[in-house]
């Protein structure tokens, strides 16, 4: 029987979600996810905007396999493998920073939290003690561990957690759709973000913030913003003039998602620290990393670093990532990444560029939002009591289409966004499918009475 008792653990496995009826998944191939009972679900999110390379790829099981044979695990602070070196190298090649050195981990979260305390190991190690300051930005996610969370400015999920958090500060999201409405926290002028950056770091003091932590496209919680031109320029600018480290979070944007390597690509982006994991395996195993920039990276060394995992440094992992990697370079999925992304875009724009309820359609390569919306001349939203985004996802499930949502964009409660992440591999036709998907679901949605699911 695929479906599972609602509200009940599985046996004894406490689940993400409560309330819901969760089908069984029993083999993925491409964009395409089955469950026990024979149903077939177009994969239109790549899960959480993970899968790039397409699911069931036996040669990334194969060099799982291989490399598992010949040796599992070893301790990072007792052995390196050849695994773990070739990647290194491999990656070193793709990625936007200068003689990068690559620290890997299991995941995102465990990334975000390293790339912290690098960030105040290399003030400690020139003889900044007083960094002790790290500066993020409203409707952002960085993950779910406590700092990793207190860095993030998703206002639903830092709510029942608030009492343990509260130590960076935040300023606003480059997001022009709301630009200037003060629940949003958005702003839409690049001169007029660097400027409120530059006064967060002067008003902690001098000598004090150790870095600026970004998503160079903002993901989840925002639904694919693009910021304005002349951002990054900008804002990086005030950073080096102040001494902070730029820390580039492309977690989910890196790795082919936004049509180039890496998000930081679109604008020349040269982070001191960069962050990613998601795609960097394409979901095939647990794994992530911050590469560090080589005068961040020669600082450190020369210093110490305190900080491990158990499950730090792992040779499967990084045979599963080179492959990946492989696969992503030989089968030029970044560029499929890019042409996919425009098409997407242009076959919703096609079925919802005019739709009451869509105010904005955006995102760069295969990471494509939605924001929906209750009155699109004045982009107010829909209340979130009425609960349209789990009647969009339902919807969409519905009809054989996976979907990713986001809540809390316009004031850290209202605001709807679906976001789209496909494998690199999907099929034209399924683009065709993932549009009418979404537009059917996006119909039956806001059709529905308030507060129906």
């Amino acid at each position: 029987m695929s479906e599972l008792h609602p509200g009940r653990a599985p046996g004894r496995v406490f689940p993400r979600v409560f309330g819901r009826r969760l089908p069984v998944a029993v083999r993925a191939a491409g964009a395409t996810i089955w469950d026990a009972d024979g149903r077939a679900y177009l994969d239109a999110a790549g899960g959480a905007v993970v899968v790039g390379i397409g699911h069931g790829r036996a040669e990334v099981a194969a060099a799982m396999a291989a490399q598992a044979g010949r040796i599992a695990y070893a301790h990072g602070t007792a052995f390196t493998t050849e695994a773990l070196e070739a990647y290194a190298a491999e990656l070193a090649e793709v990625l936007p920073l200068d003689a990068p050195a690559v620290y890997p981990v299991s995941g995102g979260s465990e990334a975000i939290e390293t790339a912290l305390k690098m960030a105040r190991a290399y003030h400690l190690a020139r003889g900044e003690t007083g960094r002790d300051v790290v500066i993020a930005r409203w409707g952002s996610y960085h993950g779910n561990t406590l700092g990793a969370l207190d860095l993030s400015g998703r206002e639903p999920l830092r709510r029942p957690y608030a009492p343990w958090l509260g130590r960076f500060p935040h300023v606003s999201a480059p997001y022009p759709y709301r630009a200037g409405q003060a629940a949003a926290h958005a702003l839409g002028d690049p001169a007029t973000l660097a400027a409120e950056l530059e006064a967060a770091i002067i008003a902690a003091g001098p000598g004090r913030v150790a870095a600026f932590v970004a998503e160079p496209i903002v993901g989840a919680t925002l639904g694919a913003v693009v910021p304005p031109d002349g951002y990054w320029d900008t804002v990086a600018a005030v950073c080096r003039r102040h001494g902070v480290l730029v820390v580039a979070d492309e977690v989910m944007t890196g790795f082919g998602r936004t049509g180039r390597w890496f998000a930081s690509d679109h604008w020349g982006l040269r982070p001191d620290l960069l962050v990613a994991a998601k795609g960097a395996t394409s979901g095939y195993w647990p794994f992530g990393f911050v590469a560090a920039g080589g005068p961040v990276y020669e600082a450190i060394a020369a210093a110490g670093f305190v900080h491990g995992f158990t499950f730090s440094h792992s040779a499967v992992g990084a045979a599963v990532a080179r492959e990946v990697l492989r696969i992503l370079r030989e089968e030029e999925l970044v560029a499929a990444s890019e042409a996919k992304g425009e098409r997407l875009r242009g076959l919703l724009l096609d079925r919802l560029g005019g739709h009451p309820h869509v105010g904005e359609i955006r995102g760069r390569g295969l990471l494509v939002g939605l924001e929906v919306v209750a009155d699109r001349a004045t982009t107010a939203p829909f209340p979130r009591a009425e609960r349209r985004t789990e009647a969009i996802v339902a919807a969409a499930r519905e009809a054989g289409v996976l979907v990713y949502s986001g809540t809390g964009a316009a004031n850290g409660v209202d605001g709807d966004t679906i976001l789209l992440g496909p494998p690199f591999v999907a099929t034209d036709d399924e683009l065709a499918r993932i549009a009418d998907g979404v537009a059917g679901a996006l119909a039956a949605a806001t059709a529905l009475p308030a507060g129906t699911r």
